[in-house]
């Protein structure tokens, strides 16, 4: 996959969930980036990619998920409510346990067999806390080389809050040097106060949205 350039953040309003003059359920236009979400705890990081994944079902695309543990059904059903089954059948899931560059390697060769394959979602891929791996570093960037040019690869995990005081952001995103190196782009996800407001940040561009129950509004 190539190292993605700067862009945009891509992140419209689709008017279909807009009655006037309120917010509007965000719409991501992503395809061929790599992408590193570090998430401010428990706050809908997980909403989020299954957010982004009915935009790529809807305009057509297919969806593989892959993550140590299932999203909550409620939430799932919540955020698929406006996708029709048919839609639906292009979400594939599969659980993120075991050998890790294993599953790597049925990921690409999913992606390679199944028909407009747009956006690989993988949801915590490496523990809450603590250094990631170089490995698994090593193992995400082979997964980013051996896919399509225009999948979508989007990982989450939790960030860190700097013991030290010195960042002026709410967390930070661990690995982030070797993310960037390694040719993601790295996005936060954080919650300015207690509500449902979120503040999601891509280098120094930030969208302010509202997470319901739906997904999340701009």
């Amino acid at each position: 996959m190539n190292v993605p350039q700067k862009t945009e953040l891509g992140v419209s309003i689709n008017d279909k969930f807009a009655p006037p003059r309120s917010m509007g359920r965000a719409l991501f236009e992503v395809g061929g980036e790599n992408i590193h979400l570090a998430v401010e705890g428990s706050i809908g990081g997980t909403s989020l990619g299954l957010h982004i994944a009915t935009d790529v079902i809807q305009r057509g695309g297919r969806v593989l998920w892959a993550s140590p543990f299932m999203p909550n059904n409620v939430r799932f059903g919540q955020l698929f409510s406006h996708l029709s089954l048919a839609h639906s059948s292009r979400y594939h899931a599969m659980n993120l346990v075991g050998d890790f560059n294993q599953a790597m390697d049925i990921l690409i060769a999913t992606s390679n067999s199944l028909p407009s394959v747009e956006l690989i979602v993988l949801d915590d891929w490496c523990e809450q806390s603590g250094k990631i791996p170089a490995d698994k570093i090593a193992a995400v960037k082979r997964l980013s080389e051996k896919i399509d040019d225009n999948i979508c690869l989007f990982v989450t995990s939790k960030g860190s809050i700097d013991a030290s005081g010195n960042s002026n952001t709410a967390i930070i995103a661990r690995g982030e040097k070797a993310m960037l190196k390694a040719g993601f782009e790295v996005w936060r996800l954080e919650r300015p106060k207690d509500g449902p407001f979120r503040t999601l940040v891509r280098s120094d561009e930030s969208t302010e949205l509202k997470l319901e129950e739906t997904g999340f509004f701009h």
